[in-house]
Parts: structure tokens; sequence; C-alpha cells
């Protein structure tokens, strides 16, 4: 059986080096590459693959609200986060999601193709390191709360749109919705968050790895 795997990461560079180390087994297959979160979930859709290899950090829609909707859309498709981000919050919240796995971009080669042969099995992943975040999230109060618990995806993908620079109409365009539910949703967005200026959405969206510095 040939594992499928479709690649979402905004670096060329990534995305080419995880090509040709996947691609040294002849049962994985690259079906398809995304470089940005909106293109990922298209292609999963249309692909639909066994594994989804994901950065957090990706254009138009971030990984933990891509992974969402992959996995609601392809229920088939075993998510692999593969970033740089380590924080026991994102770990959390890109689990809760959906993911099946979760590697740094520090790990190697041999982590990479263990990960997607485990997930490719049904069974989940995650390094050394990542464990011990999960274990630091554990050894909390139970359960992560922060400011974005309290947005819905949809304000959140907003919130990310408006911090890369996109006007209320390419938001509204892009998303397929009214220009008037995107000023709702911003407006909403701003009073669960307590900001009152765009600037301080986009430090929030820096700050909470929705958007990459």
């Amino acid at each position: 059986m040939v594992v499928r795997i479709l690649l979402a990461d905004d670096h060329t560079i990534v995305r080419r080096g995880l090509r040709a180390l996947l691609e040294t087994r002849c049962d994985f297959s690259v079906c398809a590459e995304a470089s940005n979160g909106r293109e990922a979930v298209e292609l999963a859709i249309l692909h639909a693959p066994d594994v989804v290899i994901l950065d957090i950090s990706l254009p138009l829609l971030n990984g933990v609200d891509a992974t969402s909707q992959i996995r609601k859309s392809v229920p088939g498709a075993q998510i692999l986060i593969f970033t740089m981000h380590d924080s026991p919050t994102i770990i959390h919240e890109v689990l809760q999601a959906g993911a099946r796995g979760y590697l740094l971009k520090s790990e190697g080669n041999d982590d990479v193709i263990a990960a997607v042969d485990a997930l490719s099995r049904r069974r989940t992943y995650f390094s050394s390191q990542v464990s011990e975040a999960m274990l630091d999230v554990l050894l909390q109060d139970g359960h992560l709360r922060r400011h974005s618990d309290s947005l819905s995806s949809r304000e959140r993908e907003i919130v990310q749109l408006i911090s890369e620079g996109q006007s209320n109409k390419q938001i509204a365009a892009a998303l397929q919705i009214s220009v008037k539910t995107v000023e709702t949703h911003r407006s909403t967005s701003m009073r669960k968050l307590k900001v009152h200026s765009t600037a301080e959405l986009v430090r929030y969206a820096l700050r909470n790895k929705l958007i990459q510095s």
C-alpha cells in the first residue's frame, strides 16, 4: 500500500526537502503541496491523502484551523504538525483540533519518516520534546485557558486575515460571506479580546502564532 501525503508549508525549500526525504521510501508518495492553509484544505478535499503534514504558521488559514477543517472534510486524513513552535498552549490547541502527531523541525530525518509511518497505521506520534511539553500541560490545572479559547474558528480566521493586511471586502470575498458579517465578527473578536485597534489585533495574532513576524 502506498501512503499518499499532502505537504503544507509556506516555505518552498521546506516542502522540497520533505518531498525528497519522504520519497526515499517506495511506499510514500507526495500527492500535493500547499503554500497556505486554505489551499491545504482545498487540496485535502480534492486528493483525500492518508497523511497531511502541516506547519502551524500558515498564511490565510493557520495550522490549527486548517487541521480542524481537514478533519471535518476528510475524516480519514491523519494530521502531522511539523513546526518550530513547541508552546504547550499551541500543542494543546492543535491536538484538540484533531492532529494525531506533532514534530519539531529541529528533529532528525528518521523522526519524520517514523512519524508518517506511525500516522499511516492510525497511530499517534510525538517527539520526546513535544511529549515533555504535553506533560507540562497535564501538570497544570488540567486544561489550558487563554483568550483564543473564547474565539470561534471563524473569528480566529478573520483575525488572522485582518492581521495579514486584508480589507473587510477582501476577507468577505475570500470566505464567501458579506462585508457586514466580516464587520460583525471583527467587532465581536475585538470585544472578546478586549482590544481597541487593528494594531492590537496584529499584536495578538503575532503573540498567538496566527501570523509570522
